[in-house]
């Protein structure tokens, strides 16, 4: 895989057999994830609003079709921002606001990273390069299992901080800062044989969840930690995972990081007017019956389709909302 921050779905699906289609995969529909935004519908009928996303609409000639936010047309920035609310976040405040988790879990400041004023007046960090110490009472394999959610996650640069989405600058795998980003210095500090970080890595991608609205900014996201799982063993012990090991991940990814319209805990659009008969003495008349959710802002009350994310100690599948009520 190259070091460059667009990641190529032709390279995916050349290099790594079944891992695209695994990664368009939504558990909660078992259809693929769809697009969700009208950006494409230009494209063709297939690449409308509520066009399901295939590996063929974005491989081959068309390989160049999804791209990141920096990558993309000012005007479309522009858009999206508008319609969709889509603003990327600097890397540097993402790190801030990442680093406020990490002082509250470690009870202390600058564990991963120092923030700094570089001279030309930007804001940045300075990695640590002790390795990390964990307070009494917790533990390296607390920190991994963990739960962290990124909520809204567009391309996730608060689990993953392979470039700034801001500027596109690549940035290394030592100097990345996020929540998942964290948990793989920690493991890579910690372990040295391959397949106790495989299994780490495991609980440390289980334990790491994100939701998205739009169908390929999530695949962005989903993408990123893919490679950032690559990146990581490539850069851990000098030669790429196996096959199954990246489509376990992948599996993984598909399952923590998925579509829904946040508001509502529903697979976006997916409530719906419906058609109803209502009979008097007099006659039957059809009415129509509008989602109860809908009306009264009720997160419980939608008719649409809830989503299901994994609960990995019982492996099984659950609704997001039930965890809403914990």
């Amino acid at each position: 895989m190259q070091v460059v921050i667009d990641i190529l779905e032709n390279e995916l699906i050349e290099k790594y057999p079944d891992v695209l289609a695994i990664l368009l995969r939504d558990q909660t529909t078992q259809k693929n994830i769809f697009w969700a935004t009208d950006n494409y519908k230009n494209l063709g009928e297939a690449y409308r609003f509520s066009s399901e996303i295939s590996p063929e609409l974005i491989t081959g000639e068309n390989g160049n079709v999804i791209m990141p936010r920096v990558h993309k047309d000012k005007i479309l920035q522009l858009s999206r921002s508008k319609e969709m609310a889509e603003v990327f976040t600097p890397s540097w405040i993402c790190n801030a606001q990442n680093n406020l988790v990490d002082n509250s879990w470690f009870g202390k400041e600058n564990v991963f990273n120092k923030e700094i004023v570089l001279k030309n007046g930007t804001k940045s960090w300075e990695t640590t390069s002790e390795k990390i110490v964990f307070p009494k009472g917790k533990t390296w394999q607390d920190y991994v299992r963990d739960t962290r959610l990124e909520i809204t996650c567009g391309e996730a640069p608060y689990l993953v901080s392979r470039y700034d989405t801001t500027t596109g600058e690549f940035i290394k795998i030592e100097d990345r800062i996020g929540l998942l980003d964290r948990k793989l210095r920690v493991l890579n500090e910690n372990l040295d044989i391959k397949e106790d970080w495989i299994k780490s890595v495991e609980i440390a991608y289980k334990s790491t969840y994100g939701f998205e609205w739009q169908g390929d900014s999530l695949l962005l996201a989903r993408e990123a930690l893919l490679i950032t799982f690559i990146e990581n063993f490539t850069h851990k012990f000098e030669t790429e995972p196996t096959l199954e090991s990246i489509q376990n991940i992948a599996k993984i990814i598909s399952w923590n990081i998925w579509q829904m319209d946040g508001l509502k805990g529903v697979v976006p659009v997916s409530c719906k007017d419906e058609m109803v008969e209502v009979a008097d003495i007099f006659e039957t008349k059809t009415e129509i019956k509008k989602c109860k959710g809908c009306e009264t802002q009720n997160m419980k009350l939608h008719n649409g389709i809830y989503c299901n994310i994994m609960d990995w100690e019982i492996e099984e599948p659950i609704k997001f909302i039930s965890l809403l009520e914990k």
